[in-house]
């Protein structure tokens, strides 16, 4: 994976400093990151790219920049200004039984994203939505595996179990990121880890972001919790929405799979996460109710507004990527 082309002066500093040595180049002044806009292209790729040290790095850079105490700075500058607006912009429910319980309500005029692939969306939309996806897709339900030193009992059980499924069930084929490797295979995308970060729209930055930045904090593990409960709860419809679009359209067997099987694997995820893992931590550590619904809203906010930017693009025959296909 290459480093990504900056997009502005926080994240030009940064990608410059990643190409030497750690100590051997100045890293950006936490100034700059507090004048930025939080939710802006600069911030959310420099939050991106010092998350992704953690993951599988980039090409080049050395491994001493992991934990270097300079970069661990600005990244905590950058994570505060982003926690700080999602947590003066994001509704939240009072109390997690009613957040759960809004995640399974679609509304009868519901118009997102899935519901316009499904009825109008054209094969270049889907490929966009890929590309986009993959930033999320090709290291899905690896953030969530940090949280589970940090659990006991039922909800360390719980989230065990769903991880399992999501990693194949011990099967290397049936890897839920392989089997989006797949997909993009059958789009006729590049299934290389990272290839469309250069195109993804700072909204979907910062939905990837905030599974990284709940996933690396113990202090966040209920906040992780109630990401991966809204994901995992909301995905079996969409994913069904999203399978019916590319068999429409006449995407190849793997493409529909992926959603296809998400379609059932989810649909029995959704009470793990509500029986075991969900209830588990709550009864462990009841004082987590508040961010698990933090969590839960943050991550509905900022899917509604990727959403929101897609469908904007796609209604008036734009591109939604910032480098086209």
């Amino acid at each position: 994976m290459q480093l990504p082309e900056t997009r502005g002066e926080v994240s030009a500093a940064l990608i410059e400093a990643l190409g030497r040595e750690p100590g051997r180049r100045r890293l950006p002044d936490t100034s700059l990151v507090a004048g930025g806009d939080p939710y802006g292209d600069d911030l959310q790729l420099a939050l991106y790219v010092c998350y992704e040290l953690h993951y599988r790095s980039f090409d080049g850079v050395d491994g001493a920049w992991e934990w270097d105490p300079e970069l661990l700075r600005v990244r905590a500058e950058l994570e505060r200004e982003f926690l700080a607006v999602l947590r003066a912009d994001v509704p939240v429910a009072k109390d997690v039984g009613s957040a759960l319980d809004e995640l399974v309500l679609e509304p009868v005029d519901a118009d997102g994203v899935s519901y316009f692939l499904r009825d109008e969306g054209e094969l270049w939309h889907l490929r966009e939505y890929a590309a986009h996806r993959s930033l999320y897709h090709l290291k899905e339900a690896d953030p969530h595996v940090w949280v589970l030193p940090r659990l006991t009992g039922r909800a360390k059980a719980g989230m065990a179990t769903v991880e399992y499924d999501e990693f194949g069930t011990g099967r290397a084929e049936q890897v839920h990121a392989q089997l989006f490797a797949n997909l993009m295979a059958d789009l006729q995308l590049d299934t290389s880890y990272g290839r469309y970060l250069d195109a993804g729209s700072r909204q979907m930055l910062a939905t990837v972001n905030l599974m990284s930045l709940f996933g690396l904090h113990r202090s966040h593990r209920g906040a992780l919790v109630g990401h991966f409960a809204s994901v995992e709860i909301t995905s079996s419809p969409g994913s069904r929405r999203l399978a019916e679009a590319l068999e429409r359209v006449g995407a190849g067997s793997a493409a529909v799979h992926f959603y296809a099987e998400h379609v059932e694997a989810d649909a029995v995820h959704e009470q793990l996460m509500r029986h075991e893992v969900v209830a588990g931590l709550l009864q462990e550590e009841p004082d987590l109710a508040p961010d698990v619904t933090f969590g839960i809203a943050a991550t509905g906010w900022l899917e509604d507004r990727f959403g929101e930017q897609l469908l904007g693009a796609w209604r008036h025959g734009e591109s939604s990527l910032r480098v086209p296909l």
